[in-house]
């Protein structure tokens, strides 16, 4: 009689599980390991969990780690079922009330859930970022580029882009500051600036990168100081806790530039309160224009003076010794002015048409005052806009330039009367405006220069005479 290998598989007469999948009678192989096909996805799921060394072995493979198991779903045919791998863990439904549908190994006490190991870092799929090369290379980037944003505070209202840009950096030269802004480099709230745009809080300015160097100046000493001090002390005309008017000598440039060393803006370091705020200028005069130059001592003081002389309730008198007389005793000059060299701050201004390039509307009113015969004329001007070289530009555009002008002065065979120096015969005789808190009007007068003031008694003209351009119109 033939011996036949005990059934793999339950028959009929073979009894049931719990679970109703068919079990094995004893000592046919019950206790033998499962070598049949792998085609469950739970199988392949378990097997691929233990190569990558993940915790699956020890939960449903649907069960994510740390999460609730789904429903139980109802249990499968037999025949879809496939033997476990030698090893596995078998499975089984549990009716454990804490984990309602929850599923756990063979063997566990009912009500007690065995805790999910903790996974692995980095088992989990992470979202794709950028590759160590990739960050390298933007860190080089930013560190290369250098390119700042700077937010616009509430004391630096309606600050010309410039001007910001100056108080900002005060070590970077101002012409480096127009060549940045003339260039398009700046950006205000992503769009690109223009010389004279004004900015309001909150704005973003973007700043190329600038480069700055090192300061050349000898460094400061308490000495310089006392002496910067007393210098510019002794032209102050008018003083109070908000601003102050100096009276600027002629040679003496307000901001520095190409070659120019000792400047007004310079000198106002010395004067640096306790509290470190820094005198600001407002306005500037040309460096051989002398007169009423006005300072402000606090942001906020600067930003409102800066205001009036934008709305032009700044009212400003000039004094100009001229070549000839002009026909005309009291009139009118309104042109349009553009510089003969974009790219030069201090270039020669040119009458130019309305519509050209660079080309900004300048009005003077002028009044004559006195004169030496028909060959010098003592004119007083009233700016109405403020123009680079706007009074020296005018006169020459009515045929009579200011004597001692370098630039404008194109007078043939004109001789230099005897006793007159070849100097600027400019001076910023007089300022009215409002004062930054109070609002009423601080009125301030300028003497004549020494070198004005020789030309005047020589030409026998009283500086205490009425100026008639007092009274022309204000626009």
């Amino acid at each position: 009689m033939s011996t036949r290998p005990p059934r793999r598989g339950g028959g009929s007469e073979t009894p049931k599980r719990p679970g109703g999948r068919p079990g094995r009678k004893p000592g046919f192989g019950a206790d033998r390991p499962r070598t049949g096909p792998r085609t469950s996805a739970r199988d392949a799921a378990e097997r691929a969990a233990r190569n990558r060394g993940d915790d699956s072995g020890e939960r449903a493979p649907w069960i994510p780690a740390g999460g609730d198991a789904p429903a139980p779903k109802a249990p499968r045919p037999a025949a879809s079922r496939a033997p476990r791998a030698e090893g596995a863990k078998p499975y089984r439904a549990t009716s454990d009330a804490s984990k309602p549908g929850g599923f756990k190994p063979a063997g566990s006490k009912p009500g007690t859930a065995k805790p999910a190991a903790t996974k692995p870092a980095g088992s989990d799929a992470a979202p794709p970022g950028p590759t160590r090369r990739e960050q390298r290379a933007a860190a080089s980037a930013t560190l290369a580029s250098g390119v700042q944003t700077l937010m616009v505070e509430t004391d630096e209202a309606g600050m010309r882009i410039d001007r910001f840009l100056t108080a900002r950096f005060p070590q970077l030269p101002f012409t480096r500051v127009q060549s940045i802004v003339r260039k398009g480099e700046l950006r205000v709230d992503g769009k690109r600036a223009k010389p004279n745009d004004r900015l309001e809080p909150g704005m973003s300015v973007r700043v190329p990168p600038l480069r700055l160097d090192q300061p050349t100046e000898r460094p400061r000493n308490a000495a310089r100081d006392a002496t910067d001090s007393d210098f510019l002390r002794s032209l102050i005309l008018y003083e109070d806790a908000e601003m102050m008017v100096l009276n600027k000598p002629f040679g003496l440039a307000v901001q520095g530039g190409s070659g120019t060393v000792r400047h007004v803006d310079g000198l106002l370091d010395a004067l640096t309160g306790p509290d470190g705020q820094k005198p600001r200028l407002v306005h500037r005069l040309d460096k051989d224009t002398a007169g009423c130059l006005i300072v402000a001592k606090t942001r906020l003081a600067a930003a409102t003076l800066a205001k009036s002389f934008r709305s032009r309730a700044a009212r400003k008198i000039y004094w100009a010794l001229t070549a000839g007389v002009p026909k005309v005793r009291q009139g009118r000059i309104s042109t349009y002015l553009a510089k003969e060299e974009p790219t030069d701050a201090d270039a020669r201004m040119r009458v130019a048409r309305h519509g050209d390039e660079g080309a900004s509307h300048a009005l003077t009113y002028y009044a004559m005052v006195d004169q030496a015969a028909q060959k010098l004329a003592w004119l007083s001007f009233k700016p109405v806009t403020g123009r680079t070289h706007q009074l020296r530009a005018h006169a020459a555009h009515i045929g009579h330039p200011i004597v001692g002008d370098p630039k404008y002065f194109s007078v043939e065979n004109w001789e230099l009367p005897g006793g007159i120096q070849n100097r600027l015969h400019l001076l910023a005789r007089r300022i009215v405006i409002p004062h930054p808190r109070t609002g009423r009007p601080v009125d301030v007068s300028a003497p004549l220069p020494p070198h004005m003031a020789q030309s005047w008694n020589l030409l026998g003209f009283d500086s205490g005479r009425y100026d008639p351009v007092v009274d022309a119109p204000e626009d």
